[in-house]
């Protein structure tokens, strides 16, 4: 939960209530990317996300948190070889910037809390991070990546891996009623 809240803090330049974000607030403060920063924002989105799968596999001994991170490790991955063999092809270097840099920095924090915690208690911080994360990233995607994505073949992979994100976040929402 960490992570998300001051990714989107980091993104839209807003401070976070726990309960969420008006919409009309994060519109007012959206971020101007280019092209090579976006892509350092989605791989490093992606690279957070499987760092967090990672530290599940080895805490967790729930089957369906377990399922869970593979499928977030995989998914993630896939991403970021999509984006990788893109960048490569248009001869484009993702460049660091004021998100990418918080979305590490959140991430270091996020590990800190997930590793605090055992049994039941990880599973559930790992899960509501989970929720949370996409949440946040989807919003991303769609308000800040996409419209700001000069580059065809960029916007068409951000809208393609789009579906996937929101299957994640329905999966980390079934999972979550168990905790």
């Amino acid at each position: 939960m960490i992570l998300s809240k001051t990714f989107k803090k980091a993104v839209f330049g807003i401070m976070i209530c726990s309960v969420g974000f008006s919409a009309s607030v994060y519109s007012q403060a959206k971020p101007q990317l280019t092209d090579p920063e976006i892509a350092s924002v989605a791989v490093t989105a992606n690279q957070v996300d499987i760092g967090n799968a990672d530290i599940a596999i080895a805490r967790s001994k729930d089957s369906s948190v377990l399922q869970f991170a593979e499928t977030m490790k995989r998914d993630h991955q896939a991403v970021i070889d999509q984006a990788v063999a893109l960048v490569t092809r248009l001869n484009v270097t993702p460049k660091d910037n004021a998100v990418s840099e918080k979305l590490l920095s959140d991430a270091a924090k996020t590990k800190k809390m997930l590793e605090s915690k055992s049994g039941k208690a990880f599973n559930k911080a790992y899960i509501d991070n989970e929720v949370d994360y996409h949440k946040a990233v989807i919003s991303v995607i769609e308000t800040v990546l996409i419209p700001e994505s000069q580059n065809a073949e960029l916007k068409t992979l951000l809208q393609k891996v789009l579906p996937a994100f929101h299957a994640h976040l329905e999966h980390a929402e079934m999972i979550q009623k168990n905790y």
